[in-house]
């Protein structure tokens, strides 16, 4: 075997404590078996620290994200979407790509199931995969001259209301250009990848990624003619908490920073991307149709 892929990264989310004995995870087995089917393969495997942890020795090296960022050619994860947003934001700016496959429950970014991960492996380690590359969204909080907080964001940066305060007033730039002040509960700045989450649930359009662009989205909004925008690739979103109490700026929602009255975050797009590798064949609206249940009682 010649793998185009010399050294792979095992990466999976624990879904139980280790010391839990019988209540271990349940991804052992499945983080176990592609062990030891990507060294049957010619694979050099590296085990993530936190993987390891809950895994236990498989006889291969352990790295954290930064020395896996520096050494591996592939990140193979194991998880849902969540698992794929986190580790997908902390290898784009290295260039690493991603094969997700699927221990979740929607699965719009981990799409290979466990039934059938090593027969669709096989090939894709050899070089035979439908390359995907995702626009991310870069960041900042400040707050006057100061940037209190920097992040990248995969899906969504989400400016929500406190959740025992009523609505949030923000006033809304983009370009410079002042554009409305919004009353709602928040406002969603989505990437395409982001517009199959939170943005969707909200009211917003999907977009093939491969279009680019951002979306903004009002989450419940005091305006009925508040409606969603689809804004060029290239927009500089400015949000300034003009009212409201305990607001936050939450990314990908997985991370977070309370946002005080005057506070502006500046939303554009990263000039990283996510690199996603999908079985050949992949097409990202068999996507949608699986995943939505489109046509379902249809011929």
């Amino acid at each position: 075997m010649n793998p185009k892929f010399g050294q792979i990264a095992l990466i999976g989310k624990s879904h139980a404590s280790p010391s839990h004995g019988a209540a271990a995870s349940s991804g052992q087995p499945v983080l176990a078996s592609l062990v030891a089917f990507l060294l049957s393969q010619g694979c050099d495997v590296v085990v993530e620290k936190d993987t390891a942890a809950y895994l236990g020795d498989q006889g291969c090296p352990v790295m954290n994200v930064a020395g896996i960022a520096k050494q591996c050619d592939l990140a193979l994860v194991v998880g849902g979407d969540g698992t794929m947003l986190g580790f997908g934001r902390q290898l784009a700016p290295h260039g690493i790509p991603l094969i997700g496959i699927n221990q979740g429950r929607l699965g719009f970014i981990t799409d290979i199931s466990l039934e059938h991960m090593e027969t669709t492996l096989q090939p894709m380690l050899q070089g035979q995969y439908e390359e995907d590359q995702r626009s991310m969204l870069h960041a900042q909080v400040w707050r006057g001259t100061d940037c209190v907080f920097d992040a990248l964001a995969l899906n969504d940066v989400v400016i929500n209301r406190g959740a025992s305060s009523g609505m949030v007033e923000l006033r809304v730039s983009i370009d410079g250009h002042f554009v409305a002040n919004q009353r709602a509960d928040g406002l969603i700045i989505s990437t395409p990848t982001g517009s199959t989450a939170y943005s969707l649930s909200a009211g917003g359009p999907l977009l093939q990624p491969a279009l680019g662009g951002l979306v903004m989205v009002p989450i419940a909004p005091h305006t009925f003619s508040n409606r969603p925008l689809v804004l060029a690739d290239d927009a500089e979103v400015t949000i300034e908490l003009v009212g409201g109490r305990d607001a936050s700026a939450n990314f990908d929602m997985q991370s977070m920073a309370s946002i005080l009255i005057g506070d502006k975050v500046l939303v554009r797009k990263s000039p990283h991307h996510a690199v996603f590798l999908h079985p050949k064949g992949w097409n990202y609206f068999d996507t949608l149709r699986h995943k939505l249940h489109w046509n379902e009682g249809g011929s």
